[in-house]
């Protein structure tokens, strides 16, 4: 049985929202000789995950220090056994197939000289509407420095959303997992993976993504200047250093 772990890091998590994705997860279908975990990490001691969710042995509850998102995602991933490993945020919501569409991309019978999948994502907004974000790519595989190169030229804008990742597990490993910086960890990833390895942007929306008031991507420190430009600096400074890494290895020896 192959198997896809689904990684969440939970701060204080609204019930409504969490069960939600859960029901997402849930409700999913897989192709035959599939199943998914879901590694459900708290950044913290609290029980806040165990006594919202409900009994159900793909649930794999852990618990850490308060050390942000990134730390807590990457204390899921080295507890989970997939292998492909796809986030979900405690706020969001999986769109009906998109699991099995990752699967169909990245499993034994995909394409393997894809190594990442992204999907279109929708916002959710507080009356439960939707609202598409216009700049999507065309269905399809996306090149090696497709994502770096048009995020650099939208001002650290990126074409995809990084919520919607699903990666091969040595891939995802290889880089370290989630980048240690506040609140762009997953562009970070995204960044990273993008630079070195050939992704896959599927049109059919994979993500409600929800906008709230208690976001932490909403709040006024997810932008402010100064951090916000030390980390997009960081974050591309590691993009420039894989790539030429990538180009010394290219080169055949004399």
């Amino acid at each position: 049985m192959s198997l896809l772990s689904v990684v969440t890091a939970v701060y204080e998590p609204e019930p409504e929202y969490l069960l939600a994705a859960y029901e997402s997860l849930d409700s999913q279908h897989l192709p035959a000789g599939w199943e998914w975990e879901w590694l459900v990490q708290e950044d913290g001691r609290t029980g806040a995950a165990a006594s919202i969710l409900p009994a159900d042995e793909r649930i794999k509850l852990g618990y850490g220090r308060h050390n942000g998102v990134a730390i807590t995602r990457n204390l899921a991933l080295a507890a989970s056994g997939g292998s492909l490993v796809k986030n979900l945020d405690q706020d969001d919501i999986l769109s009906p197939g998109v699991l099995a569409r990752d699967i169909a991309v990245l499993g034994e019978d995909g394409l393997p000289e894809v190594h990442w999948t992204v999907s279109r994502a929708l916002d959710l907004l507080p009356d439960g509407s939707t609202a598409a974000v216009a700049g999507d790519p065309p269905d399809g595989r996306l090149p090696r420095g497709f994502v770096p190169d048009r995020w650099r030229a939208a001002a650290y804008r990126l074409p995809v959303h990084p919520a919607t990742m699903c990666l091969r597990r040595n891939l995802i490993t290889a880089l370290g997992g989630w980048m240690a910086v506040p609140g762009s960890d997953d562009t970070g990833l995204l960044i990273a993976a993008g630079t070195l390895t050939v992704g896959y942007f599927h049109a059919e929306p994979g993500l409600l993504y929800r906008k709230w008031p208690g976001q932490e991507s909403g709040q006024a420190r997810h932008t402010e200047p100064v951090e916000w430009n030390a980390r997009m600096s960081l974050i591309d400074e590691r993009a420039r250093a894989l790539e030429q890494l990538w180009a010394q290895q290219s080169v055949p020896a004399s």
